[in-house]
């Protein structure tokens, strides 16, 4: 392979197809895609094209239409979906759907795949699809890569499975289980081992340099597969249980070639660092059957084909092994499998048999029970021809069995052809027949291999359990048959089916009550559902006890009855379970043995055939017995329980007597396999629902194990059996779909656009406002605290409106572009056009221009032309470069000017950007604050839900408990009149109790002297069976060592003659206990009879009690009965209840006495039929015994002369021998000199290796060193049990060393010669240190001829000679791994050394025979040792039994050692906690002084805007004034007009003064405003103080809660693990209590112990019961608290509302100050358009009607500007009254407040009621310490410092009160201080409506203003008025004047002189009259201006000086200051 990565990844990593691609998506929204049922396919794709009612017409992928029915339709998903890994990321999570990602994922090679209903993941279960061929994907790489990652970061996987699992166990220390579940052939079995090699590889530690090597999903041994990698001891140990477990227990069957023929549950212990430190294995349903017969195609067990086939030469004459086709059990012969060399497997076995610690001895006694198994098979009955008596005819097969277990032939054949029954005291011998002769061999055979394969268990776990590490956690991986329906279903498939159900309730609980931890953590309204509940019923129909029992409990009870059958246990049944819902009659079938379960994988029909005698797996007990005594110390191991096996004797005496219908199994009974498999599934779900699980669902593709293939229906079976579809049924009722707030707007943000408005928002709020723009129905989603929840189907519907949207848009984009392109295209056409035609005119014009002559002067004169420009041009050139060289200046003043902006604005955005980072920070804060409250509300709901619940139960109660009184009272006045009856009755019952008392205390007198014998009998037989053990195992090692002893008479025959003196004093001690025994035997009888008189007393005493147990009962029914009537009657009532309780007592007590002697009967019983089997036993032993003992002595006879005859033959053998060694040395010698010479052209070669040689070295001497501390260890331990041995008497000790040293001559004589042979070749082949070589063969030469020595002379140096022997085994074992280094370099010697080696073996082929004798010999000398051992064992169990004890009581003193140690541990974290407490309300006072510090600065500006606003204030005042003074002014300006003095000098002064103060007004304005715009700049910096003070309130608030909330969390933790603490001694103290129960020796002594321990445990749990009631009283005054706090800042929310109003009201203060700006400018508007009419009116008399339209305009004006006052009058209004409504507010937010603080003086005063509580508490759990400390030190002790640590936890929650408090008094202090803030805002608005106020008095002048303007018009107008009279009649007095010049002009002509002299005198007048007239007129003329502007007018004013001579005119003086008046009395600005 070139790139292995890549390969690897696409087995794991899903690749971006056609999935992905926009045209996928189309098509799928295009074409309605569904799933229609398909036979063949299981679904199959089709699109909708029409629908019809309850019908759809479908057009199929092959264009095929059908019609459907709609409920037979399941939607597809969207093409999105397709490959996802999370298969609960399905939005249409339905069966078509599930299989379609299967199947996708499997024809991609990616066969694992999750359904977790999480997004993290975290999830239910993997399903893993078996692919039926090697996938590159169990790498050391890929370890690596899911080493330590979270599952969202890889693809699904075994491993990222596992590491989960073992990552949660390190971090949250809870125990994790693995459940691999599946059909046969599915991969549990290689799942699990990949399991096991993870951990294997990740918790190992011995970690060393590991090969990759890929692992494969077939089926291939563990060995190949670990073979890459390195591990510790343990580690390769654990590895190597699974060949050997693998090779014992799985099998080929159908569906797969290496099924596991059973459950297991594999147990993984880690360390606190997590190391892995042991295993424990434990199996279920071993498929025993299998061994006696299997189907065609199959086989039975591996280990059968393995033995016959691999096997060698010795091995296989020892386990006597034939051919195949020999064995009947082997039904197929020899069946092979594709991949698997039967014979390198079986050695690989024994390698891991090896590795794992097993012995030589335990090894060939596993094969040899295995072999039996096979014999047992061949063994043929045939029936007599008279009767149906079984015969055996060919006892071959028999012969061979009992050979193999060690047992005699005829015992054997007799046992199963005529068994020995007990009836009754006899013993009969009943003959069985042919079938029953086939059962009982075939039942053998099954237990046979079923106890070696638990041996090999227990073995297994032994040797996987031997570290000293402890462990404190541990990861379970559960291999176990998933749910089978067959054609045919027996008892083991109802067992398998059980299972199963257990395995899915803790499923379904499991999934749905994490799915619904996420809801609460999420915080959605959800009402917890237990989906566990639903398979309930169908669990409860199998395991059930009773009322009414279930189906095991209903075959239990018919193994009882004594003529029970099956059809009977179907009946029982049927009549038991008609009406359940999950059981049912199956019509189909007419077998009256068949009955249905309907289990939630389907309807599963039993057959009920045989299932007694399956559940009671009955032996034949003779066979066993003879088993149980075989003369192989294996056997015997395997078979030492033998007397719990359901036996014919058992079985007799069931039919003869009626057995008791209880199903629980009584002591000394057998227990049935029902029970025995209820029992161990009960353990294994406790140990599962303790632990967090993890489920991987294996599936089977296909049964004909082809990759690549896919059966759909057989999948769909497989997912309903497997519970995958149930958790589908689950995930639909909750919220399957989730996504992310980010990922859902960005996916569908597009359908709602116009929802979310610009700028920032959160998530969640986005999301919200989209669903409701989305208008979704509320059920369909919920809306979490990270994420959105749908139901199925919804995110579907949602992709279908997102691809209509997109297409719309991508269609319109679409039209935009084209559009666009076209334009494009066609203006570039047409520019292209007209470019053409110019270029064609130009040409054209060229063309013809060319050779014109003019043209050509013309193009050579024209650039003459421009140099007369030149000076022009430059003269323009310079005025640019002066224009250039301004600008540029002009630009750099410019630019400076924008630099400096630009630093200004760079650093204005700085401090803003810090100010945003500050403002993110503390939102973050602000939402991590939010979370954990929203987290705390939730939690708070809840309990308030829980205490609503509890109160709703307490009303009912109270209601219930009033019916109740009413109803007693009723019941009262009925029951007074019958007290003096029953008064009666009471003393009659009186007198009864004290007769019955006397003789309940004389049987209770006899029942103790009855227990005090019994107990002295029981010790006496002990110490007789223990005489009798020891005497009977003398006598066995007596006649073994004889044998021994007679083999080396010619060696040894002193050593004989001392034995046989010894056996003849043996043989005396054994008739003495011969005689014993038989002193034994009468006592035994006279027991017997006293046992039968004491029953009979029993049974007269039994009869009595029942008598006066009835009479008893029936008084004690209507005691009860009034007792419960007369509840609260009077005094005398109460005393009769008072003695009514006394007498209950009593008749408890003696309940209690007759439980003690029922018990002590059944113990007793139970004895004597112990007694009896024993003594049978014996008697049977002792016939055999001395038949044998008769056999042997002859045999010895025989042997001894035999002996003489081998022994001279052998010394003579062994001579020759020697003599041909020195020749081979002599040899060797010479080749080892041609060897040097060799050796030079080697000496290159050795240089390159002795690298690796030194490396071999160093790891040698490594494991030397800690295999000689593992010899020092085992040597201190063989010390020890050398020491006890010694306790034994002289004789024994004699005895034992003789037959060691015998032994141990002929094996170490043996081991010597075998090696020297191998020395000799070493030395040959050796080439590296062949002089050293040489040397240690001479020194083991000397060694030898010094043991030899040594052993015949001296026997005290054996124990030297054992160092010795151990030093050379190291040696030599160094030598052969050197020797393997080597053999590569040596090959040329070999050649050599072969000729040698073929004398060697003619001289062996001799030696042979001899040792073949030897060999016989040994075996019984092994024998005689092994029995000896034995001995030695069973007292070493004895002393490990003591030892034991001391070590639990020393592990229980260790415990509560370090639970004090974990307490003082606990209390130094709580000091911690209280120093981090104690940092934290520092950090918090350094945020409250800043605080402080802030709201002192926005104090110190509310003065300054206060001080501003003053200085406003007075602005306004002087503008006031300043307009009275205008107003005064214009008083005295009329004033001046009306005066007569020089009125054009006055008026021209007032316009000026008036200007003056117009401008002096102007200024005042420009100031007011510059002012208000200094007053809204101070309001602004307020306003951020105030926004700044209170997000610092907030910030503080923020980290003061959330001190709290880890505060609580640390408190909540310290409690868990003290109550942990808690369970843990409890659990303790159980099991103390359960070994006490174990040890009757200890029973005495502990009783009294355990009454004290009950005591003090009953004070404890009454104190626990009392803190736990404290804790919850606490825990509300904490909710009360947090509800006080609640309506504390619903009181803050709602003065910041209070704020947002005021600030509204500013807002809307500041728009009527702009309205009045408005008025006043459109004022001065309509006063200029005023100045303007009154100068239109002075210019013209026809302006009139110009005066009455723009009066009308102004009058329209005044009315729009008094409704704009009107309405500015209402906003006023309004505003005033929101100001009333906030005040209202606050008064009742104060009021509020004053509540909360009552409130919390309440809890206050109710926490201190607490405090006392727990002070009287603490009181009288001091006295109960007072009066435990005498007895029980260490409990009080630990309960003493669980009591500190309450005391502490309760000083720190008063702590936390005290803070709580002092968080409560800053509280109000905020509070006061947001009140002053509200009284100083209070203030402001009360200045805003002064302000208001004068605003309106300011309008209400405007008005009076404009009212004098309408008056002063009207004088404007009657001042015209006049001045036209004035007018009229100076026209008639200058027409009078006129008339009087032309008369006086005719009189002057007349009149002559005397006429002038007359009118002298009147000159002056006249003249000073017409001076004065001249005077008026001219006066008239310069004030009129414009008015008098009339030709006539002027003519007249000056003819008059001239012609009048003197003209009195007084209305003419008048009229002109009239005029002025009426002309200049309009100023400009009035």
């Amino acid at each position: 392979m070139a790139d292995p990565a890549a390969d690897d990844s696409k087995f794991l990593f899903l690749q971006n197809d056609f999935r992905n691609s926009g045209v996928a998506q189309a098509d799928w929204a295009a074409k309605k895609m569904v799933w229609v049922p398909s036979e063949r396919e299981g679904f199959e794709a089709a699109s909708i094209k029409e629908e019809k009612g309850d019908e759809v017409l479908v057009e199929l992928s092959n264009g095929r239409k059908a019609t459907v029915n709609k409920e037979d339709i399941q939607k597809m998903n969207p093409p999105k979906f397709s490959k996802v890994e999370d298969m609960a990321a399905l939005t249409f999570l339905n069966e078509a759907s599930v299989l379609q990602n299967l199947r996708e994922r499997y024809f991609s090679s990616l066969i694992y795949r999750p359904l977790c209903p999480r997004q993290t993941y975290s999830g239910l279960f993997c399903v893993v699809v078996n692919p039926y061929k090697m996938l590159p994907i169990y790498s050391e790489k890929i370890v690596e890569m899911y080493k330590g990652r979270k599952r969202h970061e890889v693809p699904p996987h075994i491993y990222s499975i596992t590491d989960n699992a073992y990552r949660n166990m390190m971090q949250d220390r809870e125990d994790q289980s693995i459940l691999c579940t599946g059909e046969s052939g599915a991969g549990k079995t290689e799942n699990t081992k990949k399991v096991i090699q993870y951990l294997a590889l990740v918790a190992s530690s011995h970690k060393g340099k590991k090969d990759a090597n890929p692992a494969s999903q077939q089926q291939q041994p563990q060995q190949q597969q670990a073979g890459s990698l390195a591990y510790g001891e343990l580690e390769k140990q654990l590895l190597q249980a699974n060949p050997i477990m693998e090779a014992f227990g799985n099998a080929k069957t159908i569906k797969n070639d290496n099924s596991s023929r059973f459950g297991k549950f594999i147990k993984l212990n880690f360390d606190v660092t997590g190391f892995l430190v042991g295993a424990n294995i434990d199996t279920y349903l071993l498929e025993k059957s299998r061994c006696i017969r299997q189907g065609n195609t199959e086989r039975a067990f591996h280990i059968f084909y393995y033995m016959v086939s691999g096997a060698k030469d010795k091995i296989r004459e020892e386990l006597l092994l034939e051919d195949y086709s020999s064995y009947r059990f082997l039904v197929a012969g020899h069946v092979e499998v594709s991949g698997l060399q039967d014979d390198e497997i079986f050695d690989e076995t024994l390698e891991a048999m090896e590795i794992m610690g097993f012995t030589e001895e335990e090894r060939i006694g596993m094969l040899k029970v295995v072999s039996t198994v096979l014999q047992l098979g061949n063994i043929k009955f045939e029936k007599e021809r008279n009767n149906e008596q079984a015969t055996m005819p060919d006892n071959t097969a028999a012969q061979k069995v009992c050979h193999l277990q060690g047992i005699n032939v005829t015992d054997f054949t007799r046992a199963f052809l005529t068994p020995r029954i007990k009836v009754g005291r006899e013993v009969v011998q009943k003959a069985q027949t042919k079938q029953q002769a086939d059962f009982s061999v075939e039942a053998l055979a099954k237990a046979m291999y079923e106890r070696l394969f638990r041996w090999i268990l227990a073995r297994v776990n032994k040797t996987l359990n031997k570290s000293k590490r402890q462990s404190s956690s541990f990861l379970g991986i559960l291999d176990i048959a998933g749910f089978e329906i067959f054609e045919d279903n027996s008892f083991e498939q109802l067992c398998i089916n059980y299972t199963n159900e257990r395995l899915q309730q803790l499923f379904n609980h499991t999934m749905f009550v994490l799915e619904q931890e996420e809801y609460k953590r999420e915080g959605i309204d959800w009402n917890f559902i237990d989906f566990g509940l639903d398979l309930q019923p169908c669990i409860e129909l199998i395991e059930r006890p009773n009322n009414p029992p279930g189906i095991l409990a209903l075959l239990d009870e018919e193994c009882w009855f004594p003529k029970a059958t099956d059809n009977s246990f179907v009946d029982k049944l049927l009549n038991t379970h008609s009406g359940h819902v999950k059981f049912s009659k199956p019509k189909q079938h007419k077998d009256k043995m068949m009955f249905a379960v309907l289990h939630y994988a389907g309807k599963v029909d039993y057959n009920a055939a045989s299932w007694l005698t399956k559940n009671m797996d009955p032996l034949n007990d003779n066979v066993t017995s003879l088993l149980s005594n075989s003369s192989s110390n294996f056997i015997q191991d395997l078979w030492k329980d033998a007397d719990r096996v359901v036996g014919l004797e058992t079985m007799a005496k069931m039919s003869d007597s009626s057995m008791p219908t209880s199903t629980k199994s009584k002591k000394g009974m057998f227990r049935t396999v029902g029970q025995l498999y209820k029992e161990s599934l009960g353990k294994l779900m406790t140990t599962l629902n303790n632990t967090q699980p993890n489920f991987v669902r294996c599936i089977i593709p296909n049964h004909e194990k082809r990759a690549g293939k896919m059966d759909a229906n057989l999948v769909l079976e497989q997912l309903r059996c497997n519970g995958v579809l149930e958790g589908i049924r689950i995930c639909r009722q909750g919220f399957p779909n989730r996504i992310v707030f980010q990922e859902f707007r960005q996916r569908y943000e597009i359908l709602a656009a116009n929802a979310i408005p610009k700028g920032f928002m959160d998530g969640k709020q986005a999301c919200c406002l989209m669903v409701k723009h989305l208008d979704l129905d509320t059920n369909l989603y919920r809306i979490g605290q990270s994420k959105m929840f749908f139901r199925t189907g919804v995110l579907a519907q949602l992709e279908e409106e997102r691809d209509i949207k997109l297409t719309v848009v991508i269609i319109s984009f679409q039209a935009q572009a084209r559009g666009f392109l076209a334009r494009k295209a066609f203006s570039k056409r047409q520019q292209q056009l007209s470019a053409m035609k110019v270029i064609q005119r130009n040409c054209a014009c060229y063309l013809k221009l060319k050779n014109w002559q003019w043209w050509r002067l013309f193009t050579k004169v024209k650039p003459l032309l421009q140099v007369t420009r030149q000076e022009e041009e430059m003269g323009q050139k310079d005025e640019e470069l002066k224009e250039a060289k301004e600008v540029a200046a002009k630009k750099e003043v410019e630019l400076k000017e924008v630099t400096q902006k630009h630093t200004q604005l760079m650093e204005e955005r700085a401090l803003l950007e810090t100010k945003l980072h500050a403002e993110t920070e503390l939102y973050a804060e602000a939402e991590e604050m939010r979370v954990r409250l929203e987290a705390k509300k939730q939690e708070l709901e809840e309990v308030l839900h829980e205490m609503e619940a509890r109160l709703e139960e307490e009303e009912e109660r109270g209601t219930t408990m009033q019916q109740e009184r009413k109803d007693l009272e009723q019941q009262l006045q009925g029951m007074e009149a019958h007290l003096v009856e029953e008064e009666d009755a009471r003393q009659k019952l009186q007198l009864e109790k004290v007769a019955l008392e006397g003789k309940v205390k004389k049987l209770e007198e006899d029942v103790l002297l009855m227990e005090d014998q019994n107990d002295k009998l029981q010790k006496e037989r002990k110490l007789l069976e223990e005489r009798m053990a020891d005497l009977n195992s003398n006598l066995a090692e007596e006649e073994e060592k004889s044998k021994n002893l007679t083999k080396l008479k010619s060696k040894h025959e002193s050593m004989i003659s001392d034995l046989e003196v010894r056996f003849k004093k043996e043989e005396k001690g054994r008739l003495d206990m011969e005689k014993a025994k038989r002193k034994v035997e009468a006592e035994v009888a006279d027991l017997h009879e006293q046992l039968a008189d004491l029953q009979a007393q029993l049974a007269e005493l039994r009869a009595q009690l029942a008598a006066k147990e009835e009479e008893l009962q029936a008084t004690q029914a209507r005691l009860e009965e009034e007792s419960n009537q007369r509840g609260a009657a009077v005094k005398k009532v109460r005393e009769l209840e008072a003695l009514l309780s006394e007498v209950q007592e009593d008749l408890e007590g003696e309940r209690a006495a007759r439980a003690k002697v029922e018990s002590a009967r059944r113990d007793l019983g139970e004895e004597l039929n112990a007694l009896r089997s024993e003594l049978e036993d014996s008697l049977d032993t002792t016939a055999a015994q001395q038949e044998l003992r008769a056999k042997r002595e002859q045999e010895v006879a025989m042997l001894k002369k035999a002996m003489e005859e081998e022994g001279r033959s052998h010394e003579a053998q062994v001579q020759d021998l020697r003599q041909k060694h020195s020749q081979a040395v002599e040899e060797l010698s010479e080749q080892l000199e041609q060897a040097k010479k060799v050796r030079a052209g080697l000496e290159k070669a050795k240089q390159a290796l002795e690298k690796e040689s030194a490396d071999l070295s160093a790891d040698l001497r490594s494991l030397a060193s800690a295999k000689q501390d593992v010899e020092h260890k085992k040597k201190k331990v063989e010390g020890q049990l050398n020491d006890l041995n010694s306790r034994f008497s002289e004789s024994e000790r004699q005895r034992t060393e003789l037959g060691e040293r015998v032994s141990k001559m002929t094996v170490e004589l043996d081991n010597l010669s075998s090696l020297l042979n191998e020395a000799e070749g070493k030395n040959i082949k050796l080439s590296k240190d062949v002089s050293g070589l040489s040397s240690q063969l001479q020194d083991t030469q000397e060694l030898l001829s010094e043991e030899t020595r040594q052993k015949l002379n001296v026997a005290g140096r054996l124990r030297q000679m054992e160092e010795d022997k151990i030093g050379l085994v190291e040696q030599l074992e160094e030598e052969s791994e050197a020797k393997r280094a080597s053999e590569r370099q040596v090959s040329s010697l070999n050649v050599q050394l072969s000729d040698c080696k073929k004398k060697l073996d003619e001289t062996l082929g001799c030696v042979e025979m001899l040792e073949e004798g030897k060999k016989r010999l040994q075996r019984d000398l092994e024998a005689a040792n092994n029995e000896y051992e034995e001995k030695a064992s069973a007292y070493d169990k004895m002393d490990k039994s003591r030892g034991r004890l001391q070590q639990e009581l020393e592990d229980v003193l260790m415990d509560l050692d370090g639970q004090r140690q974990l307490v003082s541990n606990l209390e130094k974290k709580q000091k911690k906690f209280d120093q981090m407490l104690a940092e934290e309300r520092a950090v918090s006072c350094k945020f409250a002084e800043e605080r402080d510090r802030a709201e002192a600065e926005a104090r110190e500006k509310e003065t300054k805007v206060l001080a501003l606003s003053r200085a406003l204030e007075e602005n306004r005042d002087a503008l006031e004034e300043a307009e009275k003074t205008t107003k005064s002014l214009r008083a005295e300006m009329e004033d001046l007009i009306s005066s007569k003095d020089d009125v054009g000098r006055s008026v021209h002064d007032l316009e000026k003064a008036k200007r003056g103060l117009e401008g002096v007004m102007e200024e005042m304005k420009a100031h007011m405003e510059e002012l208000e715009d200094e007053l809204q700049v101070a309001e602004d910096a307020k306003l951020r103080l105030e926004v700044n003070s209170q997000a610092l309130k907030a910030q503080h608030e923020r980290e003061l809660q959330a001190r709290e909330e880890m505060g609580e969390e640390k408190r909540k933790q310290l409690l868990k693990q003290v109550r942990e603490l808690e369970a843990e001694l409890e659990e303790e103290k159980k099991q103390r209590g359960q070994a006490s129960g174990g040890k009757k020796k200890l029973e005495g002594e502990l009783k009294d112990m355990e009454d004290q321990l009950e005591a003090t445990n009953r004070g404890r749990d009454e104190a626990l019961k009392q803190l736990r009631k404290i804790q919850g009283q606490m825990k509300d005054v904490q909710r009360e608290l947090e509800d006080s706090r609640a309506a504390q800042k619903d009181v803050q929310a709602s003065a910041r509302e209070t704020e947002r109003k005021s600030k509204t009201m500013e807002a809307q203060l500041v728009q009527l100050h702009e309205m009045l700006a408005a008025a006043e400018r459109a004022r001065k508007q309509m006063e200029a358009e005023r100045d303007e009419l009154a100068e239109e009116l002075a210019s013209n008399s026809s302006g009139k009607n110009m005066m009455s339209d723009e009066k009308r305009r102004l009058d329209a004006k005044i009315r729009q500007l008094e409704e704009e006052l009107e309405e500015e009058q209402t906003n006023s209004e309004s505003l005033n009254e929101r100001l009333r409504k906030s005040q209202q507010l606050v008064e009742q937010l104060g009021a509020e407040l004053v509540a909360e603080k009552s409130a919390s003086q309440s809890k206050e005063a109710s926490r201190q009621q607490l405090e006392k509580q727990n002070r009287e508490l603490k009181a009288k759990v001091q006295e109960m310490e007072g009066q435990g400390r005498s007895k029980l030190k260490t409990s009080v002790t630990t309960l003493e410092n669980k009591l500190k640590e309450a005391e502490e936890q309760l000083e720190t929650e008063s702590r936390e009160r005290q803070a709580a408090g002092k968080n409560l008094r800053q509280k109000e202090k905020k509070l006061k201080d947001v009140m002053l803030q509200m009284e100083d805002e209070r203030k402001q608005a009360q200045q805003y409506k002064d302000q208001a106020e004068k605003s309106s008095v300011r309008v209400k002048q405007l008005k009076h203003q404009l009212e004098e303007a309408e008056e002063e018009a009207q004088r404007v107008v009657a001042a015209r008025r006049k001045l036209q009279r004035e007018l009229d009649e100076a026209a008639e007095a200058n027409d009078a004047l006129s008339r009087e010049v032309t008369s006086l002009k005719g009189k002057l002509r007349r009149g002559g002189e005397a006429g002038f002299s007359g009118a002298s005198p009147h000159g002056g007048s006249s003249g000073g009259g017409s001076s004065g007239g001249g005077g008026a007129m001219r006066s008239l003329g310069l004030m009129g201006g414009s008015i008098s502007r009339r030709s006539a007018i002027v003519e007249n004013s000056l003819e008059i000086p001239e012609e009048e001579p003197r003209s009195p005119s007084p209305p003419a003086s008048s009229t002109p200051p009239e005029a002025c008046e009426e002309v200049n009395d309009c100023p400009p600005d009035e």
